[in-house]
């Protein structure tokens, strides 16, 4: 990466009047990875006389506290990834300066450019200290400006590094500051109606138990175990995209994939099966008609109480409460379980696209201001409300508590040492059609629960995988 910069030396000016903005993981590597050229070798030899200063710095953070942030000489220039955070930004920053006496800068990149505006904004004499980093495809591209933060102050505040980047040397280049969760909402009351508690599901055999039960009692009850799992394009997204993470983070785990392999195994494939026939034979919804069945269907059969389980993500609390009026205190998320060894002790599905990164070619000075700045935002009252208001569930000890309840769950789960079940299918290859191959076949298998039709699943999975991967890489 440090030769992508002379380059763009020269057209920096010209790159900063186009709106500059935020943009997809994908993008953003794709767009930094064609802007490399042989010609920045002029940069890559000016910033190597910096590198043992600030190597140094990483090793030896300041010491900070929540009321008073150490002083520093330095400045911070914080390119934010997120428009729709940007005025929260800048009060936090104003904020920290009448505090500290630090300058604090903050530009937030428009929709859609943030790729171009960061490359632009690297190759000025006055570079940002603080940027974004969201896949590991980035940290490839970017790795040569990217401090390394073990041992920093703010790393330590940190409750897991699940959702952090890591170099292959091991050395951790960014930090997740804030994720989002998906797994299984349960409106505690009906469970309880039902004679259950979730302290009886901590694994896929004591959930099949719950739910077999509760759909054996259906017409007794008056409610079923699962909202329907409807393969609209309204909600099979659910399904070809969360529930398929399941398979392929245990597969990814176990052979520590880093990068959007060019094969899969389906080596858990049967976990998947067993975890969608439980959705699909204890509910109500009619499993020939799945592919008629919508999202909006399945949200308002939980929501109005005809159904103890519904998959879905943190992002459903405000519809939940608002728009269905249901008590926050009937509302959980537990972990989706499907039989794997260990996930006992498995977390909801969380995962980020927001890593912060630390400019390893900026100043001493300006390094340690950076870091200083992060952990004051990270435990002090004004940086942690921010942080939950504007950003949900963050994995920092001092985090503040957020009215969503999954969010608390999500978190919760992690202060207990449970592993976080990590985004595994942002490494999808062309990632519409495979996931529409997955819905045909899984459609097809829910009207005839046969093997054979199971296999077809698998092939529309495994090869599916290996045809999107040659179209997209040749």
């Amino acid at each position: 990466m440090k030769k992508l910069l002379a380059m763009v030396l020269c057209v920096a000016m010209v790159l900063a009047l186009v709106g500059c903005g935020n943009t997809t993981n994908n993008e953003s590597s794709s767009a930094q990875e064609s802007s490399k050229t042989e010609e920045s070798s002029k940069v890559e030899e000016s910033s190597k006389a910096e590198e043992s200063s600030v190597a140094e710095t990483s090793e030896a953070p300041a010491e900070t506290s929540e009321e008073t942030p150490a002083a520093a000489t330095g400045r911070v220039y914080y390119l934010n990834f997120k428009p729709e955070a940007d005025e929260a930004w800048q009060a936090l920053a104003a904020a920290y300066t009448e505090q500290t006496g630090v300058e604090v800068k903050v530009v937030t990149a428009a929709s859609g450019t943030y790729s171009d505006t960061l490359t632009a904004e690297m190759a000025k004499s006055e570079a940002p200290t603080l940027y974004q980093i969201g896949n590991a495809q980035g940290l490839a591209d970017w790795n040569d400006y990217a401090l390394d933060l073990s041992g920093t102050a703010v790393f330590g505040e940190l409750t897991t590094e699940d959702f952090n980047l890591k170099d292959e040397s091991g050395a951790t280049k960014a930090i997740g500051y804030c994720y989002e969760s998906f797994g299984i909402i349960v409106n505690k009351a009906l469970l309880e109606q039902a004679g259950h508690s979730l302290d009886e599901i901590t694994n896929f055999e004591s959930l099949k138990a719950v739910v077999e039960d509760i759909h054996s009692r259906a017409a007794e009850l008056g409610f079923d175990a699962f909202s329907s799992s409807g393969l609209d394009g309204s909600s099979s997204w659910r399904f070809s995209g969360h529930l398929a993470n399941m398979p392929l983070f245990y597969e990814f785990r176990d052979d520590n994939v880093t990068e959007q392999p060019a094969t899969i195994t389906g080596a858990y494939l049967d976990n998947f099966r067993a975890i969608w026939d439980l959705y699909i034979n204890n509910a109500a919804a009619d499993k020939t008609s799945l592919t008629t069945a919508t999202g909006d269907e399945s949200e308002a059969e939980f929501g109005t109480g005809k159904a103890v389980f519904y998959q879905n993500g943190t992002w459903e609390y405000a519809n939940l409460t608002g728009n269905f009026g249901m008590d926050p205190a009937n509302l959980a998320m537990i972990p989706i379980y499907c039989g794997v060894a260990g996930e006992e002790n498995a977390g909801l599905c969380s995962g980020t696209e927001n890593c912060w990164a630390v400019n390893s070619q900026a100043s001493e000075e300006d390094i340690q201001a950076t870091l200083d700045f992060l952990y004051w935002v990270v435990t002090s009252e004004e940086g942690t409300k921010m942080m939950a208001e504007q950003f949900g569930a963050v994995p920092f000890k001092n985090a503040a508590e957020s009215e969503n309840v999954f969010i608390n769950d999500a978190a919760a789960l992690l202060a207990e040492g449970k592993y976080a079940v990590t985004w595994a299918f942002n490494y999808t290859p062309n990632v519409d059609s495979w996931r529409a191959t997955v819905v045909t076949a899984l459609a097809a298998y829910s009207a005839d629960q046969t093997d054979e039709n199971w296999a077809k699943v698998v092939e529309a999975f495994v090869d599916g995988w290996a045809y999107e991967y040659s179209v997209i890489n040749g």
